[in-house]
């Protein structure tokens, strides 16, 4: 018994001081060590943290996300209502000379990153008003996902000691995503670009840096301009559904899905291409909804965001805007 009472105070003292342990303002204290360590300027740490406060909505919007699930007939209309592809088409014109040229320099057509930033972010309106820094604290201390957000805090201090933007202009949401096309802080770091030549990546208020931010996040992630995202499908009676799937050994060419007797959604053949493109069969809501044929770029939406919902929607808004 005494051998193994010490082996338990043993693992004990070795287990790790967890967030909850301490009180918040001992947690802010570790995460400025962590920030100093890591290089950040003492300046930056100082004014990062003069203000720094316990979010406890953050922590009750985290668990408190809908459990409800929509069918995608159900979602579709509400993340892209018609009053938002109108506004989709106003802005696409409005805007589509420097669309145009970041998309032809990023090799992204420019409907998918006016999409992008309708869906995510009602094209800027709804950004969030969190203090980034409040918030990802906030949510480290909490304790859930504790290494992810203090990895993301440490991003947004590294972004603020790079001079992107002020300290009370970092705003974002609950979870500490940013600005008009909603970044975590390690997005930023890895996608966020200068549209317009400034030396700056504002994503909170530079709508060329908005957009030269988020087709730079797809083409390093893979997009390709000479096919779009997709297309909705029919499928033949009696289809083995056992082969729908978007994972690695279930893409075939269209030809391939076309000698299957899956057909496009009005009954028509599927494209015949001149290099056929591999395409994923997937049926989000089963074989009694909507069923679809999905390419890379599909694949590529999912990097951003892994809801097939919301790659759907952002498919749905980037054909709406040039097809209807």
């Amino acid at each position: 018994m005494k051998k193994l009472l010490l082996a338990a105070l043993s693992l004990t003292l070795a287990s790790p001081v967890f967030a909850q342990d301490k009180d918040f303002d001992q947690y802010v204290e570790s995460l400025k060590e962590q920030a100093l360590q890591q290089g950040i300027s003492e300046s930056i740490v100082t004014q990062a943290f003069a203000d720094v406060n316990y979010k406890p909505r953050a922590v009750k919007a985290d668990r408190n996300q809908p459990e409800k699930k929509l069918t995608l007939d159900e979602y579709i209309p509400r993340a892209v209502p018609e009053w938002k592809v109108k506004q989709a088409k106003e802005l696409y014109k409005k805007h589509q000379a420097e669309l145009t040229r970041i998309g032809e320099e990023y090799g992204v057509q420019p409907r998918f990153i006016v999409a992008l930033w309708g869906v995510e972010s009602n094209f800027g309106k709804f950004t969030g008003n969190y203090s980034v820094v409040d918030a990802l604290s906030t949510m480290a201390y909490d304790g859930r996902r504790e290494a992810f957000f203090r990895k993301e805090l440490m991003s947004a201090l590294t972004i603020l000691d790079q001079g992107h933007i002020k300290v009370d202009d970092m705003k974002g949401s609950w979870a500490g995503a940013m600005g008009q096309c909603q970044f975590m802080p390690s997005s930023f770091i890895n996608f966020a670009a200068d549209g317009n030549g400034d030396g700056k990546k504002d994503i909170w208020n530079t709508k060329a840096d908005v957009f030269a931010s988020t087709a730079n996040y797809l083409s390093q992630s893979g997009w390709n301009d000479a096919y779009t995202w997709g297309r909705q499908v029919k499928l033949p009676a009696n289809f083995d559904m056992n082969i729908e799937g978007r994972v690695e050994g279930k893409q075939k060419s269209l030809a391939e899905w076309s000698k299957l007797g899956v057909t496009r959604f009005d009954g028509r053949p599927l494209p015949k291409l001149d290099n056929d493109i591999e395409a994923w069969l997937t049926a989000p809501d089963q074989a009694d909804g909507r069923v679809f044929l999905v390419y890379n770029n599909y694949n590529v939406l999912m990097k951003w965001n892994r809801s097939y919902y919301f790659a759907l929607a952002v498919s749905h808004l980037a054909d709406r805007i040039v097809f209807d």
